[in-house]
């Protein structure tokens, strides 16, 4: 059920639900969804850039909410508290300073830009690294995944065009 091809994951699914699963995993999110969509199901553009974008962005509701809690949680332990509240105090120090300055900007960016290991993911672990609060890390996550979901779109449906034009 695991291997390698992201289609085989879903194969059970409609094309829609598919797309949706597909955009909340970490591994694939919407860069490998969007190509699936508008590629393997030919699925209408707009259609498939709302889907994938409500994929992308439930986890991130819950990976902002619960992150917190459980890092709450963590700290009240022995060996691991004292451990991850070094860690924690460390990165934000590394970070800090202009990093700290364009947050806002960077966050969006670290989002947008469809690279391996950006994305709503890991843009919700940066805004708890750095303290960014649910009510403004989201809203910056959700304007980096439509970005993202924009340029995936984008050159997806410039490659195929261009592969059909010289094919």
């Amino acid at each position: 059920m695991f291997g390698i091809n992201p289609i085989e994951w879903v194969a059970g699914f409609s094309p829609e639900w598919a797309v949706f699963f597909l955009s909340m995993l970490p591994i694939t999110e919407l860069r490998a969804s969007i190509p699936i969509g508008l590629g393997a199901y030919k699925m209408p553009v707009i259609q498939t850039w709302l889907i994938a974008v409500l994929g992308n962005m439930t986890p991130t509701v819950f990976v902002l909410l619960l992150l917190p809690k459980l890092h709450e949680w963590l700290i009240k332990q022995k060996f691991i508290g004292h451990v991850l509240k070094r860690k924690l105090s460390d990165a934000e120090k590394y970070f800090s300073g202009k990093y700290f300055k364009y947050g806002s900007i960077a966050l969006v960016l670290f989002v947008g830009i469809p690279l391996p290991f950006t994305g709503a993911w890991t843009g919700s672990l940066a805004a708890f690294v750095f303290n960014i609060p649910f009510k403004k890390s989201f809203p910056l996550i959700l304007i980096g995944v439509c970005l993202a979901a924009t340029l995936v779109t984008l050159i997806t449906l410039f490659a195929s065009g261009a592969l059909r034009w010289l094919f």
